[in-house]
């Protein structure tokens, strides 16, 4: 690998940037694939293959070549709403995966680092939280204080930012009051029932690890279903 090359991942990585690193195992040249830009000299006729490792966030020698694609996928942020007993359980899980954690919680005497260690804590309101987060499409959204006062304006951003999951905790008729607000509101059924609630995978559990369990395996199914 080249210095120029080396360069270029150390700059995406710093950056965030999604890209991909292809290497010939038979010679050891590399070059970094970014999405929208062209490969060139020999791994040019590979463009179409590398594109679909890299979409699919997979990794893996390339049929019948001696191609190996190496994909770098930007961290996925995950807001969690409540820093209540359930989320201590979603963060564990969600360590070894590749989500991005952020807790939002005004009341302090919940959100607290020696609860959440080595997070990022943010004991606002949610209105005043994420104007200090980045977000989009590709941000997902977990509401678990069952108060409405600090789940519903969070369901509110991420309904108008069009988070690609967005998930609140409570049972049916807790969630049926939810959508009523969230229609008077002004938001459309359309908006409303892409929110999963109850939140969670069917597992039959009931303890704060079991629930956790539940809504990180839906979490995950959607993250590598979206589009």
């Amino acid at each position: 690998m080249n210095i120029k090359t080396l360069e270029q991942i150390i700059k995406n990585k710093s950056s965030k940037v999604e890209f991909a690193i292809v290497t010939n195992l038979q010679n050891g040249e590399s070059q970094v694939f970014e999405p929208g830009k062209k490969l060139s000299g020999d791994f040019d006729k590979f463009q179409k293959e590398v594109e679909n490792f890299f979409k699919s966030k997979k990794n893996g020698i390339i049929e019948n070549s001696d191609i190996f694609v190496e994909t770098y996928i930007r961290p996925i942020k995950v807001i969690i709403i409540g820093a209540v007993h359930i989320a201590q359980y979603l963060v564990d899980f969600a360590k070894s995966l590749n989500f991005e954690i952020s807790v939002i919680d005004p009341r302090g005497y919940f959100a607290t680092s020696q609860r959440f260690p080595d997070l990022k804590i943010i004991n606002k309101w949610p209105d005043e939280a994420f104007k200090e987060i980045e977000t989009n499409e590709n941000t997902a959204l977990i509401a678990l204080t069952h108060d409405p006062k600090i789940d519903d304006p969070a369901l509110q951003h991420a309904l108008n930012k069009k988070f690609y999951y967005i998930g609140a905790l409570g049972s049916k008729k807790t969630h049926e009051n939810r959508c009523q607000r969230l229609k008077e509101a002004g938001f459309t059924d359309k908006q409303i029932n892409s929110i999963h609630g109850p939140i969670g995978i069917k597992l039959g559990g009931k303890s704060a690890p079991e629930i956790a369990l539940s809504i990180i395996a839906q979490l995950v199914s959607a993250t590598y279903n979206k589009k």
